[in-house]
């Protein structure tokens, strides 16, 4: 997994002592349940979830560079919807969640514009796809800020953490020329 660097953020590998900051933001229902996470309980469980993202080459840590705290999360992994884009390479999802007291600062807008960039450049990725809850308008404006384009929405399109189903506005954005 790459380092990526903008201006105010790293996205880079999780680490064991990312613990503190992880739970802090993933056990706030205001930022787990639009993210389609289960908010987190108890720092046992975060740690085995955390240790599940350290093995992982999906799902990178969001760090605000002038703290060194970890804020956030972005995932890019298979789209199994769509299987393959083309005949060089699959579609992927990205899936991102950001500690509520950053949401509003464009924190989220400027990780998944680096993540996308990095993902056509550095990648065979042609189509990355993202939803989001009718009701998650900060969602959606990222995905915009960042190119990609409304699809469908799709009733009980989402298969949430806690085993019901939901309504999901889906976007994408293509691998440009």
């Amino acid at each position: 997994m790459k380092i990526i660097e903008t201006k105010r953020l790293l996205l880079r590998k999780w680490e064991l002592n990312d613990l503190d900051d992880f739970f802090e933001y993933a056990k706030n229902p205001n930022v787990a349940y639009p993210a389609n996470l289960n908010p987190l309980q108890n720092k046992d469980t975060a740690l085995q979830v955390l240790k599940s993202y350290i093995i992982s080459d999906e799902i990178w840590a969001i760090e605000l560079k002038e703290t060194m705290k970890v804020i956030g999360q972005l995932k890019i992994y298979p789209d199994h919807n769509r299987g393959k884009f083309s005949e060089r390479n699959s579609a992927k999802f990205i899936n991102y969640a950001l500690a509520e007291e950053y949401w509003g600062h464009g924190y989220m807008t400027e990780a998944v514009k680096a993540a996308v960039e990095y993902a056509f450049k550095e990648t065979d990725i042609e189509l990355i796809t993202a939803f989001h809850f009718p009701d998650n308008n900060k969602s959606r404006r990222v995905l915009e800020k960042c190119g990609f384009e409304y699809e469908t929405t799709l009733d009980n399109g989402i298969l949430r953490y806690d085993g019901a189903y939901s309504t999901g506005i889906y976007h994408s954005v293509i691998k440009p020329l």
